[in-house]
């Protein structure tokens, strides 16, 4: 790695540290991203060339923090079972997330907004891409993404549940979904892709909205 791509990276997690002290009170729009980079020592000149999306840089920075944090936690899967493999990364991505949670209902807020759904989709999609190669998913052909697109509604249905009623209710949802995960028929004949995206929107749109 370069000396510039160093600083580049290093910089980029210190303008998130100090946007996760002011999103809770400004959100993750620009105006954060300013503030933030200030922090920091950044123009904001300098805070758009490092974060050339605005907001929507800072929040996909802080789902990837998220992932990396999760799967540095998680435990060598080959003692577990599938079932136990899928509980226990989902709970970790929750642990993960819940470090932030003073800033985290404006994040998915803001991860709500129309505009921004496409990068909300393309996130959780990450996640659960992560989690299922950790759990030793080798797929590659349509299950692959069905497994993924089950994973990514129940990754954003357990966070918007742990968020609004508490840890106890997100489980309840986890063990409640967690045998569509098995079930291996469900996900060769029932998921389309549409279901991943009403997922993510729906579990979006009831902590927006109510």
């Amino acid at each position: 790695m370069t000396a510039p791509d160093a600083w580049a990276l290093e910089t980029e997690q210190q303008v998130l540290d100090a946007a996760l002290r002011i999103a809770p009170r400004l959100g993750w729009g620009r105006a954060t991203l300013i503030a933030a980079a200030r922090d920091c020592g950044l123009s904001p000149a300098e805070a758009d060339l490092l974060f050339p999306n605005g907001g929507r840089d800072l929040a996909a920075l802080l789902s990837r923090r998220h992932d990396a944090a999760a799967l540095s936690a998680l435990p060598d899967p080959a003692g577990l079972k599938i079932r136990e493999r899928i509980r226990a990364a989902v709970v970790s991505r929750l642990d993960a997330a819940a470090v932030d949670q003073a800033a985290l209902r404006r994040w998915l807020g803001f991860l709500a907004l129309p505009m921004n759904l496409p990068l909300a989709m393309r996130l959780v999609w990450e996640s659960a891409d992560q989690l299922w190669r950790w759990a030793g998913d080798t797929a590659t052909d349509e299950n692959h993404y069905s497994k993924r697109a089950i994973l990514s509604g129940i990754l954003i249905g357990t966070l918007v549940q742990d968020l609004t009623a508490g840890r106890g209710a997100a489980l309840e949802t986890l063990d409640a979904r967690i045998q569509n995960v098995m079930d291996f028929e469900k996900w060769k004949a029932g998921v389309k892709p549409s279901d991943f995206a009403r997922d993510v929107a729906g579990a979006l749109a009831r902590l927006r909205f109510g």
